[in-house]
């Protein structure tokens, strides 16, 4: 059983968007260039938490780059739903607020190429634990 060369490509293209994006979003929760994070924040969280907007964001940015290390590590199918389910908390975020309603669109699009990552995932290991199977089976075979 292979692994369509089509769905391979797919699946590397979504990994190293779910896997670099979250890692450069995060970093910049510490520096601001490509946004002022903080004005994504619902005033609710820092309220109930007891955290400067800034403090909070450093903290979300550390989430993310962790949740893009996992992306593009051999726990994909793992950092995949991390990241889906991590992006429609910034939606949540966003609709809580009544502010940005279009990046939480955005946001839960973006959270269904995640899911997606995920599925293709668990096919692409199943795939690939049968034909790893499949190898061992054949050396022990040649070797009795």
């Amino acid at each position: 059983m292979n692994f369509d060369a089509r769905l391979n490509s797919a699946w590397w293209v979504l990994r190293l968007g779910f896997g670099l994006v979250p890692i450069a979003a995060g970093m910049d929760k510490f520096f601001n260039l490509l946004a002022d994070w903080p004005a994504y924040l619902s005033p609710l969280v820092p309220r109930v938490l007891h955290l400067q907007p800034a403090t909070f964001m450093h903290l979300v940015g550390v989430i993310e780059i962790a949740a893009g290390v996992v992306v593009l590590s051999r726990f994909t199918r793992f950092g995949a739903y991390l990241v889906m389910f991590w992006l429609l908390g910034i939606a949540a975020n966003l609709v809580s607020q009544g502010a940005y309603l279009d990046i939480a669109v955005r946001d839960i699009s973006m959270s269904l190429g995640a899911f997606a990552l995920a599925r293709l995932t668990e096919v692409r290991e199943s795939v690939f634990s049968a034909h790893e199977t499949s190898r061992v089976a054949d050396r022990s075979r040649v070797a009795a």
